[in-house]
């Protein structure tokens, strides 16, 4: 049968938003009844002779003599049918998953006068420690296979918003500027720090953030190796006493 080339008239677009609200509250299509109730009509002749219309001009389908049959094929004006809004919502899930970024956590470094570490490694956590962020939080340009996570442990970034417990997204980085906060390994010491980096003229300042701690000297920049750079700082949540 050919297809009706003309517009909606209000009574068809009253129909097909009735059906759209009606199969989005219900998770199924009304009867012809129902429809009829929704338009003020009760000869279920006419409703049907409406719905033929609709499928005529490709906006709905349905199973004859099947009750409840009838499926939104096209959007309705101003609304989306139900199959496109379902697609919508997967589209969105999709690309929210897509948007998440699992980095691993590689171990905890000292933010406080350094400590010795198990290792000589940054990591000891299981390879399967990871924390999820969302990629717009980094820098558009940032690479992210080169980013790993550290869990802090003291307070003497304190005043450059490090707590202790919060976790900071690092880049990895044999080399720095001044003013950069660095993950430091100190070779002669096997100890690891997390401090702002300044070289001078006699060596390498390590500077906490920290009014109460003073700043770690290290005169043979040959024995500190940076291991990566500070990108971002998690806030971790915490309980306040009673």
């Amino acid at each position: 049968m050919a297809r009706r080339s003309e517009g909606l008239s209000k009574r068809h677009q009253k129909i097909l938003k009735f059906l759209y609200q009606f199969q989005e509250d219900n998770g199924y299509s009304p009867s012809i009844r129902e429809i009829g109730e929704s338009i003020n009509v009760q000869s279920t002749s006419l409703v049907d002779y409406y719905l033929k219309q609709l499928e005529e001009m490709g906006y709905i389908s349905r199973e004859q003599h099947i009750s409840r049959s009838i499926c939104l094929l096209k959007p309705v004006e101003g609304e989306s049918s139900v199959i496109d809004k379902l697609a919508e919502g997967i589209r969105n899930a999709s690309a929210a998953v897509d948007e998440l970024l699992s980095i691993p956590i590689m171990g905890r470094i000292v933010a406080s006068e350094p400590l010795p570490m198990p290792t000589s490694d940054v990591g000891y956590f299981d390879s399967e420690s990871s924390i999820e962020i969302a990629r717009s939080l980094l820098p558009a340009r940032e690479k992210t296979d080169d980013l790993f996570a550290l869990e802090v442990h003291g307070d003497s970034m304190i005043d450059a918003m490090v707590n202790d417990g919060d976790i900071v997204i690092m880049k990895r980085a044999q080399q720095a500027q001044n003013g950069e906060m660095v993950a430091v390994w100190l070779d002669d010491k096997d100890e690891t720090t997390l401090k702002y980096f300044y070289k001078e003229a006699k060596g390498v300042r390590l500077q906490p953030a920290n009014p109460n701690m003073g700043p770690i000297y290290v005169d043979n920049p040959a024995a500190l190796r940076i291991m990566g750079k500070v990108v971002m700082v998690i806030r971790q949540m915490r309980s306040v006493a009673a």
